[in-house]
Formats: structure tokens, C-alpha cells, sequence
């Protein structure tokens, strides 16, 4: 256990952090990640409001429809990542559990009035139930409300209510780890509920279900190219260098649109690319180095720094990803890692190492 933006949380559970990582990969993990927040838009112009401060195009989603975006601040430096999902009489915006306040504030100082921004995050509990079987495992244990379909009857990234035992939920055929399955959405007293039904529920069947820490959660979506914020995403990185262009939509306006109309313009000063590196294990803030000069003569410079570095079990391979100049940034250019000041081979490779499920 660690403490993770104010709450306790499992860094990984009795299995291991490796072990949890590929039986999420080869089945199904639980996530308890009700860490994150929950925000409920809803008025006259709700839509209109959050398409402002979107990064993404909104106002084209239909009820039960769900899209990643971009929070930007006027800079357009990224604040925070988000899903939001459309609902019938309101937008449920999930935000990271670190951005929830100054969220809520960036969110409530843009309203105008009729809006009610309404945090739901106490009262509402969030599960992920992640990987290759985990719609079997859905499916097996829930029913999907006003319809008798199963979970599987939703498609990717839209959202639907079902009942998992005695609960109400939205479920959203969304998630994190490059895998198959969803997030839950229920009131918060149903969690140890849903929880162990979900878990006795796989052991019944014979699907192999176990719970997942923070620790493979990170190498997991690390794998599948998805950006935590702090790391690869942040209040001092713009969408554009982190090669998140498409989750913009620059036909409509948003908070920081100007901004980012000026890096594009311009061209960015650094790129974020990803790195496999042999000989050790690169973490955030090693320096990336590049050799530079006439042949013989060649020296170690500064290209940039590593913003996250580890062991990918799927991949099995050392893997970084890392922040540097342009002209470096290049598929196949050959750089280093400084590790315990000595450098060490690195190779710039396409990102994701990890095809996600849904670009399958």
C-alpha cells in the first residue's frame, strides 16, 4: 500500500505486480480505482459548455456515447485528461483523482449561469474490469437494464445501464489498459458488493479473475501507449509534443485552441517518442543523451530526459518514454540512456509497443 493523491492505495496485491500485469493481458483484472472523479454537468447549454472546454468535438455525441479529451489551460498546456460520456440529461465527465479540485474550480470559474456542476465523486464508486474475458465475465453476472441484453450488447466507447447483484450501473465499455471490457459506475455503498461478486463470479466459471494493483496498472497502459498525467501529459507539456493533435479538434473553439494553433504553426521544440533500452532500467528524469560530431570525434549531448522508464511484461523488453529535440526523434535513431551516470544503448521505436484491443 502507498498513499496516491490522498487516498491508500494497493501498489500490487500478494500475485505480484508481473503476474497481475499478464493476467490481465491473457484474462481479467479488477481495478478499484474509485480514486478518480466523477463530475455531473447538466442545464440549458450544458453542451455547448462543455464543448468549450473540451479539447475534443462533443456536440456530434449521442446519448450513451463516450469520448477521450484534453482539459487545456489558456497556454494550451494540458491540465488534465478526460472521459466523457453523454447521458440522456447530462455530460459525466471522470477526471484523475489529482485534478479533481483544481478541476472542479477551472470547470465552475467558465460556467455561466443554469449550469450545475456537480461532484459526484463521493457517492459514486469506480471499478475496472479490464482484459480479454472481461466482457465473458460481465456478460455471465450482469443484465442490461430495460432490455435483458447483455453487457456485449454496448460497443466500444458508448455507455448503458446494467445490474451487477443487487446494483445499478452505468457501464462504460471504456478503460485504461489496452485491453477489452469497461468501468463501473455505482453508488458507492454497493462496492464490496460488486467487488467480491465479480470475483467469486470469474472463480465459478473458470475465468481467471484477479485484483490489479497501481503497479501494473502503470505498465499496462504504459505498453499500450496511453499517458498518465504527470508524466507524458501535464501542466508544462502541450497536446501537440505529446502527440495528441487528434484528441483536438481545431474546426470548433475550445480553452487553448490560440495556443496550440501557434505550436503547430511554429513546430514543436521537443516530441515525445518512445525508447527500448538495453542495459538497465530507465526511470523518469534520466537524461537522454545523443552523440554528436564528426566521426571519431563524436561526443554525448543532452537530446532530452526520459518522463517515464520500466520492464513491460508483455513486451518483455526495458522501455522509456522521453521528451527530446526533433531532430532526434526519428523511428530507428540510435541514442542513450544515462543510468547511474553511464550511458546506455537506446533505440527509438514506434509507440504503442502494445496494440490496444480497439485498433485491432
Amino acid at each position: 500500500m502507498a498513499p496516491f493523491a490522498g487516498y491508500e492505495m494497493p501498489i500490487s496485491y500478494p500475485t505480484g505486480s508481473v503476474e497481475e500485469h499478464l493476467i490481465c493481458r491473457r484474462s481479467v483484472g479488477l481495478f478499484d480505482i474509485d480514486h478518480m472523479g466523477q463530475v455531473e454537468i447538466r442545464g440549458p447549454g450544458a453542451g455547448e459548455y462543455v464543448s468549450g472546454l473540451a479539447s475534443a468535438r462533443v456536440l456530434d455525441m449521442l446519448d450513451g456515447e463516450a469520448r477521450y479529451s484534453l482539459l487545456l489551460d489558456e497556454q494550451g498546456l494540458v491540465l488534465d485528461d478526460l472521459f466523457i460520456y453523454k447521458l440522456p440529461d447530462s455530460w459525466w465527465i471522470v477526471v484523475n483523482a489529482s485534478n479533481r479540485d483544481s478541476d472542479l474550480a477551472w470547470m465552475r470559474s467558465r460556467a455561466h449561469g443554469g449550469l450545475t456542476i456537480e461532484d459526484r465523486s463521493d457517492d459514486t464508486y469506480m471499478i475496472a474490469v479490464q482484459g480479454p474475458r472481461a466482457i465473458e465475465l460481465l456478460d455471465a453476472v450482469a443484465e442490461r437494464a430495460g432490455s435483458g441484453g447483455a453487457a456485449s450488447s454496448l460497443q466500444r466507447f458508448t455507455a448503458g445501464e446494467i445490474r451487477i447483484g443487487g446494483a445499478k450501473v452505468l457501464f462504460g465499455r471504456t478503460g485504461y489498459t489496452g485491453e477489452d471490457g469497461g468501468e463501473l459506475f455505482f453508488a458507492a455503498d454497493r462496492a464490496l458488493e460488486v467487488w467480491e461478486l465479480l470475483l467469486a463470479e470469474g472463480g465459478k466459471r473458470g475465468i481467471e479473475t484477479a485484483p490489479i494493483g497501481l503497479a501494473a496498472r502503470d505498465s499496462l497502459r504504459f505498453e499500450a501507449g496511453m499517458p498518465l498525467h504527470g508524466h507524458e501529459i501535464g501542466p508544462s507539456i502541450n497536446p501537440i509534443e505529446a502527440g495528441f493533435k487528434w484528441a483536438c479538434d481545431f474546426a470548433k473553439d475550445f480553452v487553448g485552441k490560440a495556443a496550440l494553433e501557434a505550436v503547430v504553426a511554429e513546430g514543436p521544440s521537443r516530441r515525445l517518442i518512445g525508447l527500448e533500452v538495453t542495459g538497465g532500467v530507465p526511470r523518469e528524469g534520466c537524461e537522454v543523451l545523443a552523440q554528436v560530431g564528426p566521426d571519431g570525434a563524436s561526443s554525448w549531448t543532452k537530446a532530452g530526459a526520459c518522463v517515464a522508464g520500466m520492464f513491460c511484461p508483455t513486451v518483455k523488453k526495458y522501455a522509456a518514454n522521453a521528451f527530446i529535440a526533433p531532430r532526434f526523434a526519428k523511428i530507428g535513431t540510435a541514442l542513450a540512456v544515462s543510468i547511474r551516470d553511464k550511458p546506455r544503448a537506446a533505440l527509438v521505436v514506434k509507440r504503442p509497443l502494445y496494440l490496444p484491443a480497439y485498433r485491432r
